[in-house]
């Protein structure tokens, strides 16, 4: 079983309100989610929007809650904007996330992307860079990475749906072109399930380079809607195509079995993007924290 000194629980704010789609969970507090999360029993969570901004005030409000900052999404533009400006505004966010505590970055390429766009078809719009965009893309993350590890961080690739590495063809090339010294796998069974591939498949790929984990469970009736009825990434979320794990489709008995015998150390992160007004997040934190213990140990 895991490690519990060097295994970590956490959630995301998410749940309780959505970065992308402000409007669901408007009414949730940055203080009121914090404090769900911790008496779910949860000790990290991921950056929100309704997070400070100062981070010796959002440190102070985890530090009394005995919670801990896991990791934060940064937008990279590497195929799209110069690289020095991806490396000024990826800098900035490592001293902010150094000053609270973490040691973990999420990295997503967002030129192109149409993950917030709500009218655009996920499966069918999706950019796909040539080969001159891969290597400005793989050349900027190594870059990235570098700066990364030498402030004590893991840069953890998040493959993504409606961005330009979503398909297992496209993580594979992503993985195979950058440095395992400098560029990690943030693995996330929910993106791997709905774009169609065996998240345990991937996992058994690439778990030595894995650097952070997100939990995700999928509701397959819902994907498979929004694949016939080519929803958008967004309006498969407000359908509830995602839930916490053990609410779902997806197998984590394999999951938790690769995770385990591999050895990973880090952060096991619930992120269940979905409407608030519909499922309770304090309820549903509840139920991820407690499949999570029963088939974990922690």
């Amino acid at each position: 079983m895991f490690n519990s000194s060097k295994t970590f629980l956490g959630i995301a704010p998410i749940g309780w309100t959505n970065d992308d789609m402000p409007e669901l969970g408007a009414e949730n507090t940055f203080e009121q989610a914090i404090s769900e999360m911790a008496l779910a029993g949860f000790s990290g969570t991921e950056i929100g929007n309704k997070y400070p901004s100062d981070p010796a005030a959002l440190k102070a409000a985890l530090d009394v809650r005995g919670m801990r900052i896991a990791s934060r999404w940064f937008s990279s533009f590497l195929i799209s904007k110069p690289l020095e400006e991806n490396v000024k505004a990826f800098t900035d966010e490592l001293n902010f996330l150094a000053a609270v505590g973490a040691n973990r970055i999420n990295v997503s390429e967002q030129s192109y992307s149409i993950q917030g766009q709500i009218d655009t078809p996920i499966f069918e719009n999706k950019y796909v860079m040539n080969d001159k965009e891969w290597d400005l893309f793989t050349n900027g993350l190594n870059h990235l990475g570098k700066i990364a590890v030498d402030k004590g961080f893991k840069l953890c690739f998040h493959h993504h749906m409606g961005t330009v590495v979503q398909t297992a063809e496209e993580t594979d090339r992503m993985m195979e072109n950058t440095d395992p010294r400098y560029v990690f796998l943030c693995y996330d069974t929910g993106h791997f399930t709905f774009t169609g591939i065996d998240p345990a498949a991937m996992l058994r790929k690439y778990v030595q380079r894995v650097g952070h984990v997100h939990l995700k469970d999928m509701r397959l009736p819902v994907v498979e809607q929004a694949k016939q009825e080519h929803w958008s990434f967004l309006t498969a979320v407000k359908n509830g195509a995602f839930t916490v794990p053990g609410d779902g489709g997806v197998d984590f008995a394999p999951v938790f079995e690769i995770l385990d015998q591999a050895g990973y150390e880090g952060w096991l992160l619930v992120e269940a993007e979905q409407d608030p007004a519909k499922a309770n997040p304090f309820v549903y934190a509840k139920k991820a924290r407690a499949y999570i213990g029963a088939h974990t140990g922690l």
